[in-house]
């Protein structure tokens, strides 16, 4: 068994961006979470809206960016139901549309299998740009290693919040929304609206008829 996790939002209780520009100013943090609420309602082009958002943050302290990113807080439940999960036999996968500054610590706490991120880049301790690693279909990341696994869809399962994940749901035979936007619900299995991923595990057992051990 795999599940696929999206991360902001999933299994960060935050938006890494949103956060980082509350440090530039009221006005500064409304143009970020404008931008990222019409990313993640599908509304526009998420690679474009991705580099709009860094280069309007162009600037930032490496040392801001770092703090912001290491106290971000881990979404209540995660740790519960990623711990259960791999006592479970079950393998795990991250994919963000974010940056590796907020998920690399993510593999070792939550004991994740791969993540797969972007890359912010920094030039003399500020930042200067984006490399861009995950695109606005996901799946694409992640089908080369499904295949290695020898993973068949009906065995995979896939946990979004936003409309630039929804391609994920191609390669997955169960998609839950974790408290969606509308599209996601929408066209989702199942969706969790309270913020606590350990719900997951019900819906798990339920779906596959097989208990999962509560650990934590």
């Amino acid at each position: 068994m795999l599940i696929i996790f999206d991360v902001e939002g999933v299994l960060l209780n935050a938006e890494y961006l949103p956060v980082l520009a509350q440090k530039l100013g009221p006005a500064k943090e409304k143009e970020i979470w404008d931008i990222t609420k019409q990313g993640i309602r599908g509304e526009i082009d998420w690679e474009e809206g991705l580099k709009m958002r860094v280069n309007s943050l162009r600037g930032t302290l490496f040392e801001d960016a770092k703090y912001i990113a290491d106290n971000l807080q881990i979404m209540p439940g995660a740790r519960k139901l990623c711990y259960s999960l791999k006592k479970a036999g079950w393998k795990m996968i991250a994919i963000s549309g974010g940056f590796t500054i907020i998920t690399d610590k993510l593999k070792d706490e939550l004991w994740l299998d791969k993540i797969f991120s972007n890359e912010l880049i920094f030039k003399d301790g500020k930042l200067d740009g984006v490399k861009i690693n995950v695109t606005s279909d996901k799946s694409l990341r992640v089908k080369a290693i499904i295949k290695e696994w020898g993973i068949k869809k009906e065995d995979i399962v896939v946990v979004v919040d936003g409309a630039n994940d929804l391609k994920l749901f191609d390669i997955a035979g169960y998609t839950v929304g974790f408290c969606p936007v509308d599209i996601v619900k929408q066209r989702a299995d199942a969706t969790i609206e309270i913020r606590d991923l350990s719900i997951l595990l019900s819906l798990l057992e339920k779906k596959f008829g097989k208990t999962i051990e509560t650990q934590l």
